[in-house]
């Protein structure tokens, strides 16, 4: 049987909103089931709410993304949220992230990496788009005052190089370990923390205090 994913869009541009409706109408298993131009007007009809993914906006008048994303997971927890942002709002993912948010996307993004997004988040995972990805693990750094207890203090010191950006051989030489060492660790960190991939990391990483941007 098909999966179909009921979506809602909040924005306050309604011309931002037409265009990704429109980019989702040729999506098969993809249907818009309601718009809402701010969080408090999203908020008001979420009793009604027939959607499973909601595309939030940060920046909006009124209560902000963060905000909205709080107050609807308290009543509706089993919603995914999908962040809708710019390069140049780095400092709203902490938000967000504690908010609850799964996705993140770049309102520039194309269509097949919005269709990655729904489906990821739906199946229960953490979805970044990659160029914003790429943007943030370079601004990301260790937080040594609230430090993860669920992991060793090497698979911490290990998490972090993840979130920069690096990968398994440059850790490894960056630690002067072998790469079959990071490999162990790595698994062992997808493990504790329930991760499938990279982007899941790093919501873990900055959820549980690991990392800030």
């Amino acid at each position: 049987m098909e999966t179909h994913y009921r979506i809602a869009l909040v924005d306050d541009h309604s011309l931002f909103r037409n265009g990704l409706r429109g980019l989702l109408e040729h999506c098969s298993d993809c249907r818009v089931v309601d718009e809402a131009g701010s969080g408090e007007e999203f908020l008001s009809r979420l009793s009604e709410l027939e959607a499973d993914i909601v595309f939030m906006d940060f920046a909006m008048p009124g209560i902000d993304g963060a905000t909205t994303t709080e107050r609807a997971l308290a009543r509706r927890p089993e919603l995914k949220i999908i962040t809708l942002s710019m390069f140049g709002d780095e400092s709203y993912y902490t938000r967000m992230v504690e908010a609850g948010a799964r996705g993140f996307l770049l309102k520039d993004s194309d269509i097949g990496d919005v269709v990655e997004a729904i489906r990821t988040v739906a199946g229960g995972g953490s979805y970044f788009s990659p160029g914003l990805l790429t943007s943030l693990t370079g601004r990301m750094h260790a937080r040594a005052d609230a430090p993860d207890e669920q992991l060793s203090a090497r698979e911490r010191e290990i998490l972090v190089a993840v979130c920069r950006g690096l990968s398994n051989q440059e850790i490894a030489d960056e630690l002067f370990i072998s790469k079959r060492t990071v490999d162990k660790h790595r698994a062992n960190i997808l493990e504790k923390t329930g991760c499938k991939n990279t982007a899941s990391l790093v919501v873990y990483a900055i959820r549980n205090g690991v990392v800030e941007i």
